[in-house]
């Protein structure tokens, strides 16, 4: 870490603020595999640091990634929410509703919510009770109850989510994985690890595009209703599939890894799994306590629309700001000296995992309500959860949690 003045390469506003930089990687395999040393040296940096690496500000922060997030009109999505501003250089796709700003942001949000409302949710789940439990009695008639909490959280959302969305379940497991992991390998520089998680998707975009579409879907799902907005004419039908789209992403790939990292911290916590176990009313807490103590989010990017100053510092418009919700998640002057330890008898609710602002992620009630159906029985079923093995991190520019996480359970 040196100071600004030493890279002239720098915008201008920024050196003579003198920010520290940083001119190590955090996108190296190294990094990505641990992240949270690199974190805890952004946020010991100061407000902001400046990655030298990629030209960028950087935020992790709880007080200024919060603002960056809430103020949508300085901090837009509408350029992009990887490296490339998309307003000057086109995208290879079509921007879906992360990457647009008011007005179009706002006629597609409201569809989505019109959607995902409590009364369209509520009869969903008994499915989803229905198959947590087959899963769990998979799980406990293993030899020796082994299982790997990753496949485990695979199966249990590309089924009971894939059936709410109503796309077909044939060519779920072979497409709708790759192709959400290609798709968030855009949210960071297109380095090695990100191509190649692009390039084993290939032919998977298409194949979603396909099973978005109108007649494709099941009549009663979330995907089909999605679409009597378009004949309202409230949204185009363009809009419609991109918003099917992204509803998949909502709610399948960061559930997954949500749902991953949640079982691997509570094996590997086994007091607090004893807490929960005993009174599994408490399962929402040791959830949200999950996503603040390891959020599926990595980083992404914002894009300055005017001149503006955040504690401080004087950044240009146009300007691409990188932020580390993961790393405010763990913000000591947030969540006090003992951030970096899990435990659910904090009040974790306002982690940043989810967003904040009019981008807060739409798909947060549903994806709350497949982790509650799931671990609420997993929990009141499972007496004791330990690890049978090391885990294996997934190493990805944007998403954080693990490829493989080897547990064994002991039936109550």
């Amino acid at each position: 870490m040196g100071s600004a003045s030493a890279h002239p390469t720098a915008t201008d506003a920024i050196t003579a603020l003198d920010v520290p930089v940083i001119d190590e990687d955090p996108y190296s395999r190294e990094n990505l595999a641990d992240p949270y040393p690199f974190m805890r040296r952004l946020r010991q940096a100061g407000p902001a640091a400046w990655l030298s690496m990629y030209g960028v500000p950087a935020f992790g922060r709880d007080a200024e990634v919060r603002e960056i997030l809430e103020d949508h009109r300085t901090f837009i999505s509408g350029a992009g929410v990887g490296s490339v501003n998309i307003h000057h250089n086109p995208p290879l796709r079509k921007p879906g509703i992360l990457e647009v700003d008011p007005p179009i942001h706002t006629r597609m949000r409201a569809a989505m919510d019109g959607v995902i409302t409590p009364k369209r949710l509520r009869p969903r789940r008994k499915d989803f009770a229905t198959y947590a439990k087959t899963v769990i009695d998979e799980v406990l008639s293993t030899e020796d109850g082994e299982f790997d909490a990753a496949r485990l959280a695979e199966q249990f959302v590309l089924r009971v989510f894939g059936d709410a969305v109503g796309i077909p379940r044939s060519g779920r497991a072979e497409n709708l994985l790759v192709q959400g992991a290609a798709n968030f390998a855009t949210f960071g520089p297109q380095n090695e690890i990100a191509q190649r998680w692009i390039a084993d998707s290939a032919g998977t975009y298409d194949w979603v595009l396909d099973n978005c579409a109108r007649e494709v879907l099941d009549p009663s799902g979330m995907g089909a209703q999605l679409w009597e907005f378009a004949d309202s004419g409230d949204i185009s039908p363009e809009e419609a599939t991109l918003l099917v789209r992204a509803l998949l992403s909502a709610g399948l790939d960061t559930t997954i890894f949500a749902i991953t990292n949640t079982l691997h911290t509570l094996a590997t916590h086994p007091e607090q799994y004893a807490k929960v176990h005993a009174d599994p009313r408490l399962v929402r807490f040791a959830i949200d306590e999950s996503f603040r103590f390891e959020s599926p989010f990595y980083a992404f990017y914002r894009t300055t629309s005017r001149d503006t100053v955040l504690s401080g510092v004087e950044i240009p418009a146009e300007t691409k700001v990188l932020v580390f919700p993961g790393s405010a998640n763990r913000d000591e002057e947030r969540w006090g000296a003992d951030a970096d330890v899990y435990r659910f008898d904090r009040d974790s609710s306002g982690h940043l995992t989810f967003g904040m602002g009019i981008h807060q992620c739409v798909g947060q009630p549903i994806s709350r309500m497949e982790m509650d159906a799931l671990l609420s029985a997993f929990v009141t079923r499972v007496a004791s959860l330990e690890t049978a093995g090391p885990a294996t991190r997934l190493v990805h520019t944007t998403l954080q949690s693990y490829a493989s996480v080897p547990l064994r359970a002991r039936a109550a």
